[in-house]
């Protein structure tokens, strides 16, 4: 009887895996149809000014590239670029002042506040970086974003559309420095990004994304401001459904800024993905659970072990369908080519911290751990 039981669910599995590699095709296919088009010049003509906020916290790897690529825009309008920190002695201060000297085209200015408004420090130094803010169209834009010479001028081309509220932009990864890394850089292109495609192509998901939020000040007044968002775990996509509720629409351009990996350590990679797995589950707990599909080789293998005689087989599919599906990303994203031999490791960390997720209650983020609540939001646990 017992024997029966595990027979049916290897199958099952297997089933599941199999949908899972159609799936991997179509997503491929999707992502083939996502082309990143050229602005025209004068598209946003004439061309607002502009805040950038930078949240920053220590002194990550290339952070001064990053933070000149902002400093320095081919954009025919003035542009500030407002950075912040709630620690005094915060490394990023003297990365910060090394690009001033650099003889940046934007104005920087600085925060340097501790003064907490929530849980959610990123936001609490947002809020503390906005009195600095001097135009009218706000970006937010995360420490490790990595953007191109025009980004500013593709954004706001995007914003100047008539009813749009907010621009968002999709992220790929960019592995930095060892085995890790670039296990984390994999699981954005080959995973997240074509995800999102998908979701986006079949109106599954309204996302918005901390890679870039871009918004006029009079929507983001119309929106509580940054203090509405406080306490939420999902910030990025909190402004975005606010946004939306507010009667704007919130645009995804055709195009997509680097997302730079940090990890060194598998617990580093876990804990991100943690986190990343209880964000996703705390906004859409039924979509969450139906992207196990998203998962065949994990599962084809479960079904393997089961006793599936085409769990091998399936698994094997579930491989090359994967990596179809990341040179699809690269054409579409013009990426380098990825570490194809990684894809079943990424594939089996992606369905632990999977798994995980659905139990998980808590998060580390920043050095500090959190207790994530039913409705998204979080409370920051004793050390």
């Amino acid at each position: 009887m017992l024997a029966d039981g595990l027979s049916w669910i290897g199958n099952l599995c297997v089933a599941m895996a199999t949908i899972g590699c159609v799936y991997a095709l179509i997503a491929a296919a999707l992502t083939l149809r996502f082309s990143r088009r050229a602005m025209p010049s004068d598209a946003a003509e004439p061309l607002p000014s502009v805040t950038v906020l930078k949240p920053l916290c220590g002194r990550e790897p290339g952070l001064l590239a990053r933070l000149l690529a902002f400093g320095h825009q081919h954009y025919g309008a003035p542009v500030q670029v407002v950075f912040g920190t709630q620690n005094r002695a915060d490394p990023a201060i003297d990365v910060v002042e090394r690009l001033r000297a650099a003889g940046p085209d934007a104005d920087i200015d600085i925060a340097i506040d501790p003064l907490g408004h929530g849980t959610n420090r990123k936001v609490s130094n947002l809020i503390n970086m906005a009195p600095l803010a001097r135009h009218d169209v706000i970006a937010l834009s995360d420490s490790d974003i990595e953007v191109g010479p025009t980004y500013l001028r593709d954004v706001t081309a995007e914003l100047a559309k008539p009813g749009v509220g907010a621009v968002t932009c999709l992220y790929h990864g960019i592995a930095g420095a060892g085995f890790w890394s670039r296990l984390s850089a994999m699981s954005i292109n080959s995973y997240f990004l074509p995800n999102v495609v998908v979701a986006r192509s079949v109106g599954l998901a309204q996302p918005c994304f901390g890679a870039t939020i871009a918004l006029r000040r009079e929507t983001l007044d119309d929106i509580g401001g940054f203090h509405a968002f406080a306490d939420c775990l999902a910030d990025d996509y909190a402004i975005g459904a606010a946004v939306r509720a507010a009667g704007y629409d919130v645009i995804i351009p055709p195009f997509s800024v680097g997302h730079v990996c940090f990890e060194q350590t598998a617990g580093e990679l876990l804990r991100h993905q943690m986190r990343q797995s209880c964000t996703i589950r705390s906004i859409d707990p039924v979509g969450y659970a139906g992207a196990i599909i998203t998962h065949p080789f994990a599962l084809a293998l479960i079904g393997a072990f089961l006793g599936s005689s085409l769990g091998l087989l399936v698994a094997a599919a579930a491989v090359v369908c994967r990596t179809l599906l990341t040179i699809a990303v690269e054409r579409s994203f013009d990426l380098p080519r990825q570490p194809y031999w990684l894809v079943p490791f990424r594939d089996l960390i992606a369905f632990t911290t999977f798994v995980s997720g659905f139990f998980g209650t808590t998060v580390s983020w920043r050095g500090s751990r959190y207790r994530v609540l039913s409705d998204g939001s979080v409370v920051q646990e004793s050390n």
